[in-house]
C-alpha cells in the first residue's frame, strides 16, 4: 500500500498489570484524573451524575458523541471504561476527546464469556456503590453493556439503553449478544431505538411504550463528527492509480475457524482473477484470531498475498477514512456495517442472520453468509456489474440524520432536572417517565424516520 499502514506483527499481548478495582483513581495512559470538572462540563459536587459505561472499541466510538451531547446539555457525566480492548483505549479516547473517570482493572486470564461476565459484575458493583449515579447508560450488546445493567438494576440505578431493540430472532446468532440485547432491554427505564425496526421489536417483546424512543443510530453521528476532522489524517490510498480497495473485518465468535479462513482463500481468488483489485484486513484485537488469520494469509500464493494487505487494529480517524476510501466493504460488524453506509461504501455482510435488516432492506448491503464460494461470486458480481455498485452506493442511510444523540441528551435532560425539581420520580419501576416535550423533534415509536 501506498499509505503507511503498519503490517500488524505476530506475538501474544497480556494486560499489564492494574491496581485494586475498587479504586476509582483513573488507569487509562493519558486520561487525567485531576481535572474532572474539564471533562463533565458541570462539576457534579453533592449532585448525583448520569455515568456511562463503555468497553469496547465499538461502544466508546458509538457512545462519545452521547457524552458529548450530554454535556452540552448541562449534565454532569462520569464515564466508566470497564476495561476490554485495553491496548485500543487510550487512543481512541484521546482520539474522540473523551477521557474516562475511572477504568476497571479487568484482567481476562481465558476468553470464556463467565469469567468475563462475573468479572465485569465485581468491578463495576464497586464503582456505582461509590459513585451513587443517578442514571447509568449502557450501549448496544456487549457483556459489558449487559453485566453493567444488570448491576445498575441489582443498585436500583435507573438504566437507559443505547441502541435499543435490535434483535437477529436466532437466540445463539449472534453469540452471546442476541441474549444480551434481550437481558438489558428487561431491567432498562429507557429504551433509546434506532430505527422503527426496533422499536417493533420492543413493543413485540412487551417493552413499556412510554420509555421507548426513536431517536437514529449514534454511529451516525460518530462518523459525521469524524469526517469534519478527517482532515488531519492522511487520506488512504490503495497502491497503484486505479485500483479498487476492499476493506474487511471478521471477529464474531461464530466465524472464528474455518468460516474465517475461508474468506481468506476466497479473497485470494478474487485477487488472483482481477489485478485491480486490493485487500485490507484490519485485524481483531484478539492475539488468537489475528494469529489464525496470519496462519492462512502465510498459505495463499505469493502475488494475491501481496495485495491481501493485513494491518493491526487502527484508530478511529484512521479508519473512517480507510472506510471513506473502500469501493466494497466485507464484514461481520454491525458498526463497521453502519459507518459504511453513512459513508454510501456496499457492503457484503459475512453473516447467515442480521439484527441490522435496514441495511439489507435498503439495498445498501447484501447479506451473503459465511460459504467461501458465494463471498468470491458475490465480491465477483459486484466487479461486474457496476451498476449494481452504484445503486448500492446511492441507498439513503437508513439509520439517521446524524441528531440521535441530541435527541438522547433532550430526553435525558428534561428528565434529571425534573427530577431535581421533584417534578418527577428518580426511579419509576417499569419505565422511565417521559418529558412532555423536548428541545429538538424527537422520533417517537410510529413517527417518520
Amino acid at each position: 500500500m501506498a499509505d503507511a499502514l503498519t503490517p500488524a506483527a505476530p506475538g501474544s499481548h497480556r494486560a499489564p498489570p492494574v491496581p485494586d478495582p475498587t479504586s476509582v483513581t483513573l488507569t487509562l495512559a493519558r486520561a487525567d484524573a485531576r481535572e474532572p470538572s474539564r471533562q463533565t462540563g458541570v462539576s457534579t459536587g453533592t449532585q448525583p451524575a448520569l455515568v456511562a459505561c463503555l468497553g469496547t472499541r465499538p461502544e466508546i466510538i458509538k457512545m462519545a458523541p452521547v457524552c458529548r451531547a450530554l454535556r452540552a446539555a448541562g449534565l454532569p457525566l462520569r464515564v466508566l471504561h470497564t476495561g476490554q480492548h485495553r491496548e485500543l483505549a487510550a487512543s481512541m479516547y484521546t482520539a474522540l476527546d473523551l477521557i474516562p473517570d475511572h477504568a476497571l482493572p479487568l484482567v481476562r486470564e481465558n476468553d470464556s464469556i463467565a469469567a468475563l461476565a462475573a468479572g465485569l459484575i465485581q468491578a463495576i458493583d464497586p464503582v456505582l456503590t461509590h459513585w451513587q449515579p443517578a442514571a447509568l447508560l449502557v450501549h448496544g450488546d456487549t457483556s459489558s453493556a449487559a453485566m453493567a445493567a444488570l448491576a445498575g438494576f441489582w443498585r436500583g440505578i435507573p438504566v437507559a439503553h443505547v441502541e435499543a431493540g435490535l434483535r437477529s430472532h436466532q437466540a445463539r446468532d449472534p453469540f452471546p449478544e442476541e441474549m444480551n440485547r434481550a437481558l438489558i432491554a428487561r431491567v432498562a427505564n429507557w429504551h433509546f431505538a434506532p430505527t422503527p425496526a426496533a422499536v417493533a421489536n420492543l413493543r413485540a417483546e412487551g417493552i413499556a411504550g412510554r420509555g421507548v424512543f426513536q431517536v437514529g443510530n449514534t454511529i451516525v453521528d460518530a462518523t459525521l463528527q469524524a469526517l469534519d476532522r478527517i482532515g488531519a489524517v492522511n487520506p488512504l490510498a490503495a497502491a497503484r492509480p486505479g485500483s479498487r480497495l476492499i476493506v474487511v473485518t471478521a471477529h464474531r465468535r461464530e466465524n472464528w475457524g474455518p468460516p474465517i479462513q475461508g474468506f481468506i482463500r476466497a479473497l485470494g481468488a478474487v485477487l488472483s482473477a482481477h489485478a485491480d483489485l486490493e485487500v485490507v484486513w484490519t485485524l481483531h484485537a484478539n492475539p488468537a484470531l489475528a494469529s489464525d488469520v496470519r496462519a492462512v494469509h502465510a498459505s495463499l500464493p505469493p502475488e494475491p498475498a501481496s495485495r491481501l494487505h493485513l494491518v493491526p487494529p487502527l484508530d478511529y480517524l484512521r479508519m473512517i477514512s480507510l472506510l471513506q476510501a473502500a469501493w466494497l466493504v466485507l464484514t461481520d460488524s454491525g458498526g463497521i456495517q453502519e459507518e459504511a453506509c453513512a459513508l454510501r461504501v456496499p457492503v457484503l455482510v459475512l453473516r447467515h442472520t442480521t439484527e441490522r435488516p435496514e441495511l439489507i432492506e435498503a439495498g445498501a448491503g447484501r447479506l451473503i453468509g459465511t460459504d467461501p464460494l458465494r463471498v468470491a461470486a458475490e465480491v465477483e458480481r459486484l466487479w461486474r456489474e457496476p451498476a449494481l455498485h452504484r445503486a448500492m452506493r446511492a441507498v439513503q442511510n437508513p439509520f439517521g440524520d446524524g441528531m440521535a444523540s441530541q435527541r438522547i441528551a433532550a430526553v435525558l435532560s428534561q428528565w434529571y432536572f425534573a427530577a431535581r425539581r421533584g417534578a418527577v420520580p428518580i426511579f419509576q419501576e417499569g419505565g422511565a417517565q417521559p418529558p412532555a416535550a423536548t428541545s429538538l423533534p424527537l422520533q417517537r415509536p410510529g413517527a417518520s424516520a
